[in-house]
């Protein structure tokens, strides 16, 4: 006896959403987003477009989209689900919640962090009175509001409001949780960048071990800590530090970036800028 056509079509959403989801779990940006891609239709047709599966899947899809590289297709994808979601869910329903903070995120991940700033600062009393001010979601907006603060040239306030999410996450999730260390990353970074590079470069010291501790060595995360740590050596003076940190995270980063990838040609160069420094006496 033939299978119904309606069958058909819900074991096919099924296996092209499994696959999505190992693809997702294995880390696999690109598969995941084009496995995503492909359910979009799928459930479309099974559920209906309003449905809470489909517009779940478009979310899945937005955000594996701009893990996969391009962010400003995944804020298109979540400035185009917003208000189905509004509308299904209503505007203060967790899941339309996390809509406008992703949006927010993918915003100025695109390259405008005036208008993320905006967006968290509108969001964040709706979250803080929706769901807390130690919700998930209202830690994880609170950071975005700093990062997107110091990129918009306020690199002090930037550092004031990672100071005060600190113990709040560290707190909330513990200290070795990956975002409490993000945290601590950040609040290293834009101590820096607020003129205080050598509160910046102790700070980095003791979250370095914790996080190789907690990511692993070779975590982009780790390596992103690492590069900045080295910089910062060099700019306190200690070039032939700065140098040798340098050399260690060149293979490191050809290894898990790629040779050619924005993080081992930064780390290259800073590499030959200081051996040329060396070599020439300066």
């Amino acid at each position: 006896m033939a299978i119904p056509r309606p069958a058909l079509k819900t074991a096919r959403f099924a296996l092209v959403l499994s696959r999505a989801k190992l693809r997702a779990e294995a880390g696999d940006a690109v598969g995941a987003r084009d496995l995503f891609a492909a359910a979009v239709p799928l459930a479309a047709r099974v559920f209906g477009d309003d449905d809470r599966q489909t517009l779940a899947i478009r979310h899945h899809l937005a955000y594996w989209t701009g893990k996969a590289g391009d962010a400003a297709r995944a804020r298109d994808e979540y400035a185009a689900l917003l208000p189905i979601r509004d509308r299904v869910l209503g505007p203060e329903d967790p899941r339309t919640l996390a809509v406008r903070l992703e949006l927010a995120y993918w915003t100025g991940k695109a390259g405008d962090p005036a208008s993320a700033r905006a967006q968290l600062e509108a969001l964040l009393p709706v979250l803080d009175r929706v769901s807390g001010p130690e919700d998930p979601d209202a830690l994880t907006a609170r950071h975005g509001l700093a990062e997107f603060t110091g990129h918009t040239g306020d690199p002090a306030v930037a550092r004031a409001q990672l100071e005060a999410l600190l113990p709040v996450r560290e707190n909330v999730s513990g200290p070795d949780h990956p975002d409490t260390l993000r945290a601590r990353h950040g609040l290293a970074y834009w101590s820096g960048k607020a003129g205080d590079p050598a509160s910046a470069r102790a700070q980095l010291q003791a979250l370095l071990p914790a996080s190789e501790r907690v990511l692993g060595a070779e975590h982009r995360e780790t390596l992103a800590t690492r590069h900045l740590l080295a910089d910062l050596t060099e700019i306190a003076g200690d070039h032939a530090r700065a140098r040798d940190e340098f050399a260690a995270i060149v293979p490191v980063c050809e290894r898990v970036f790629g040779p050619d990838a924005r993080q081992t040609v930064a780390a290259r160069s800073s590499l030959a800028r200081l051996t040329s420094q060396d070599t020439t006496g300066i």
